[in-house]
């Protein structure tokens, strides 16, 4: 432990000028008093289709919706001025554990924030320290660092740790000892439940990244049968009750649980168990490294249901060491990582420049959170109960990670973001848990008509609409696929004037009785949709405009982008050789063939 503490010091003598961020401190001058009472219903924001018990009764008592009181004696105690440092405590895996990278990574973002409150003064010009302490995952031990923390190192708070247990006893020494405790990676939504009125954190738990996740993956893909795959610690056992929780309000019951355990690396026997119980989609809760072998042993096995995953799964190094197998994962994530905002750029400059890599979310949120200390202490004072006030009077906080919100648990409640890889990259958008207030056609259309007649004639036809579709139809691979389909293609080029494509298209659909259409780009499928409902044809359409299918028109089935007019056809004369020459039955086999949703949307993107 001396050689850790020797490093960091070493580390912070070799930061040079660093750009300021801390803007100076108070030294308790106006210290904030107790935090007005306030409450916030319901509890962690739940959307009501996944409150418990929401469709049977209303509770006649929530808990946790009220900010946790602190009515002891410790604000009376004076402010002390006569020290030499300002000591906070850091607890986290720093070696000889499985999550060490992660806790350097956090240790990483928090002595930089120390550093640079140290350039611009520190408290009253003198120095904050970290005084360092290894979480070993061994109970005992980590017991004995914490209390070494509090009572040897005499501490003005904790900061710690990422795994849930030792934040746990970190809790319980801070309760009796009456010292804050904050934390910036434990996702373990037990922890603030124990209302217990010290801690404070600046990650969004399991509850809500789960909560994100089953919207995600019920409301808006439409999958309703999920396995869960998960590492077997406390992580894994404490992440995805919540996730199974939502799925039951949801409607659609985790269909099988498979675990593993932290060192291993071989996953095919969950695999193929999970392969034989038919699920549509796979919920990974575990790191990086893991999620990677799995999504490559997916890949070995010819596996194709759509893998999501918990925070710590997505990131460079599932890029680099899953490379073709990941696209298409997608997993929660605490913020923006794209961001252009300019804190957010100027903090990867310089914790790039610093560190020579660059910041993970285990070193942006220890970076906002002790900035949030610091400026707490520097609110509060040297008096442990008025930094705990300063932290728990804080309802928003704008770090370089963005804008975040603390509700009365004193635990961050904003929207995550879901990450998705593609084409070798991630790419992020904001995820809420909530449900869209109105969606046209989010529960699939369908055609409730009379079924359409046979069509009689020589030859079966299929329209072909969109630029170039006469040359189209012309190359040699489309004409083996209707020559294999016994299918004649009437071409629709699109560049013809507006007013004659459209006539060509209504002849071939009532003249010469063609049994569907396939439309090239945005233009013509909107015009065959147009066409389709009221002539009742179906129509395989190319594009990549959503709102296609967002019309409530049984007839569009969409194709992303890049689909080949070879691949279009395939699609139809299967459907066409299972249904006969018959329109409805045809557009039957499209709505329940699996590679559509029930709104025609792909079901793979």
């Amino acid at each position: 432990m001396r050689r850790l503490l020797i490093l960091a010091l070493l580390l912070g003598l070799c930061s040079g000028a660093i750009a300021q961020t801390f803007t100076g401190c108070a030294c308790g001058s106006n210290p904030p008093g107790a935090p007005a009472m306030r409450s916030m219903k319901p509890y962690a924001q739940e959307p009501e289709d996944l409150r418990p018990f929401a469709k049977f009764t209303v509770p006649y008592y929530q808990h946790y919706t009220d900010l946790v009181e602190y009515n002891g004696a410790a604000r009376t105690t004076p402010v002390v001025t006569s020290v030499d440092e300002v000591r906070i405590g850091f607890i986290a895996p720093l070696e000889n554990h499985p999550d060490a990278a992660l806790g350097k990574r956090m240790l990483n973002g928090a002595m930089l924030a120390i550093d640079e409150a140290n350039v611009a003064g520190g408290y009253g010009h003198k120095p904050f320290r970290l005084m360092l302490h290894n979480d070993s995952a061994i109970w005992g031990a980590s017991s004995n660092e914490v209390v070494k923390i509090v009572y040897d190192d005499k501490v003005w708070a904790i900061f710690g740790s990422i795994s849930g247990d030792t934040t746990h006893i970190a809790l319980r020494v801070a309760l009796r000892a009456e010292v804050p405790i904050v934390n910036s990676a434990s996702t373990d939504p037990t922890i603030p439940e124990t209302l217990i009125p010290w801690y404070f954190t600046d990650i969004q738990d399991d509850r809500v990244q789960s909560y994100t996740l089953a919207r995600r993956i019920y409301s808006e893909v439409g999958l309703k049968r999920v396995a869960i795959l998960r590492v077997n610690d406390r992580y894994g056992r404490f992440g995805v009750p919540r996730f199974r929780d939502a799925s039951r309000r949801l409607g659609h019951p985790v269909v099988i649980e498979q675990k593993f355990l932290p060192a291993d690396t071989d996953f095919r026997r969950q695999l193929r168990v999970i392969q034989d119980s038919r699920v549509d989609g796979i919920v990974l809760w575990t790191d990086q490294p893991k999620a990677a072998l799995i999504l490559k042993q997916m890949q070995e096995l010819g596996m194709h249901q759509r893998v999501f995953g918990s925070h710590r799964t997505i990131g460079d190094e599932l890029l680099a060491q899953a490379g073709s197998a990941a696209e298409g994962f997608e997993a929660v994530y605490p913020y923006d990582p794209s961001s252009s905002a300019p804190a957010w750029q100027d903090f990867n400059a310089r914790y790039t420049a610093r560190f020579n890599e660059a910041p993970d979310h285990f070193a942006a949120l220890a970076y906002d959170q002790m900035q949030i200390l610091l400026h707490a202490i520097c609110a509060g004072g040297l008096n442990r109960a008025n930094i705990r006030d300063a932290l728990y009077g804080l309802q928003t906080y704008t770090g370089v990670t963005g804008e975040m919100t603390f509700d009365p648990n004193n635990k961050e409640t904003r929207p995550m973001y879901l990450g998705t890889v593609r084409n070798g990259a991630i790419i992020y958008r904001k995820a809420s848990m909530e449900k869209v207030y109105a969606r046209v056609g989010e529960d699939g259309v369908s055609y409730a008509g009379p079924e359409t007649s046979d069509i009689k004639a020589t030859q079966r036809k299929i329209a072909v609409f969109g630029p170039h579709a006469d040359e189209l139809v012309r190359a040699e691979p489309v004409v083996q696929a209707l020559t294999q389909a016994n299918l004649a293609p009437i071409a629709i080029p699109s560049e013809l004037p507006w007013g004659k494509a459209s006539d060509a298209l209504v002849h071939a659909v009532y003249d010469d009785q063609v049994l569907g259409i396939i439309t090239l780009d945005r233009a013509s499928s909107h015009l065959a949709e147009q066409i389709a409902v009221k002539a009742f044809v179906p129509v395989i359409a190319v594009s990549s405009d959503r709102s296609l299918t967002s019309t409530n028109i049984a007839w569009i089935f969409r194709e992303p982008d890049g689909t080949s007019l070879v691949q279009a056809l395939t699609t139809i004369k299967k459907a066409i050789a299972q249904a006969g020459p018959n329109r409805s039955k045809i557009r039957g086999v499209l709505a329940s063939s699996g590679k559509f949703q029930s709104t025609g949307e792909p079901t793979a993107q």
